[in-house]
């Protein structure tokens, strides 16, 4: 059986398509869905979804070993960040080498770094007049937006097209391309 912890800071409609996708899988199951905002809309989809969900602070992610020690107490075979904006701890990426993968909404090493997320980055991508954009699907190591890239995915922009459509665009990409790279990943 193959473990998957997901990360989240958002609604979780990422964390929900995954859910979905690996449902009647019985080779996969989702151990649990961590979060860092107490009223993040994703605990919701958890409870309706009868998954395990976990909030967590600032301290307890980055001054102890509480969610390091969670989460080896797991054995996930990978950790999904889907939408989780906070930096991922050295020793985390150190326990966990090529095992935390993240999606970026842009194709990298454009738009990435700290405060390149969501609607940030589709209006810069609009405000520089992009003719492409895409999702980037990468491993996480200690740097933002840096790790190792398993897959990008491209879609067009048209003139017309403004940030909202972009956005539109890209979730589009997410929702039908994360869970399947996930899964060659798992099986691969």
């Amino acid at each position: 059986m193959k473990r998957i912890v997901l990360f989240a800071s958002g609604s979780g409609s990422n964390v929900e398509n995954i859910v979905h996708y690996f449902q009647d899988n019985s080779e996969v199951t989702i151990a649990s869905v961590f979060t860092n905002k107490s009223d993040a809309k994703v605990l919701e989809r958890c409870n309706r979804l009868k998954i395990s969900g976990l909030y967590f602070n600032k301290t307890s992610f980055y001054d102890t070993d509480c969610i390091l020690d969670i989460l080896k107490g797991m054995n996930p075979d990978l950790i999904i960040l889907a939408g989780f904006l906070w930096k991922i701890p050295e020793k985390l990426v150190k326990n966990f080498p090529n095992k935390i993968v993240n999606i970026h909404p842009a194709l990298l090493p454009k738009y990435g770094g700290k405060g390149m997320y969501g609607m940030n980055v589709h209006n810069a991508v609009k405000d520089n007049n992009e003719q492409e954009t895409g999702i980037t699907i990468h491993f996480v190591n200690e740097n933002y937006d840096e790790g190792a890239i398993i897959k990008q995915i491209k879609t067009d922009i048209s003139p017309e097209d403004n940030p909202d459509d972009i956005a539109k665009k890209i979730h589009e990409l997410e929702y039908e391309h994360f869970p399947k790279v996930i899964d060659q990943i798992l099986h691969g």
